[in-house]
């Protein structure tokens, strides 16, 4: 006589144990991780600090090499702002040259095909 279940898998499975332990191994790395981070993150202990050393009573020599450097800086910016003042912009000096950019870059792109065009001529085959 045949059962109803012959040929089937058995009632027991192995899947369920498998993935109890990828479960359990996974949460012990993950803990493992964050004491990790945990140590690695905390402050140091409070220590005391490190004697400072005593500042001079009078002026800081340092101080007055830096308002120099800073007076220089200033005089400089001044002068190029008045050189950049009396430049003339590319835009304003096509116009007042009136040479036609157009008819330049036409007559530009014409000697660059007729360069390139002997350049291939004199290459040897």
């Amino acid at each position: 006589m045949r059962t109803r279940w012959q040929g089937r898998k058995p009632a027991e499975c192995s899947i369920g144990p498998v993935q109890n332990r990828a479960a359990i191994i996974a949460g012990g790395v993950a803990a493992a991780a964050a004491v990790a981070y945990g140590l690695l993150r905390r402050k140091p202990t409070a220590q005391a600090p490190a004697a400072l050393p005593e500042e001079p009573a009078g002026p800081d020599p340092r101080a007055e090499e830096l308002r120099e450097k800073l007076a220089a800086s200033s005089e400089l910016a001044a002068e190029r702002e008045a050189f950049e003042e009396a430049e003339t912009p590319v835009d304003e000096a096509v116009a007042e040259s009136g040479e036609d950019v157009e008819e330049r870059r036409r007559e530009l792109h014409e000697r660059g095909r007729a360069t390139a065009e002997q350049m291939r001529r004199d290459l040897p085959s």
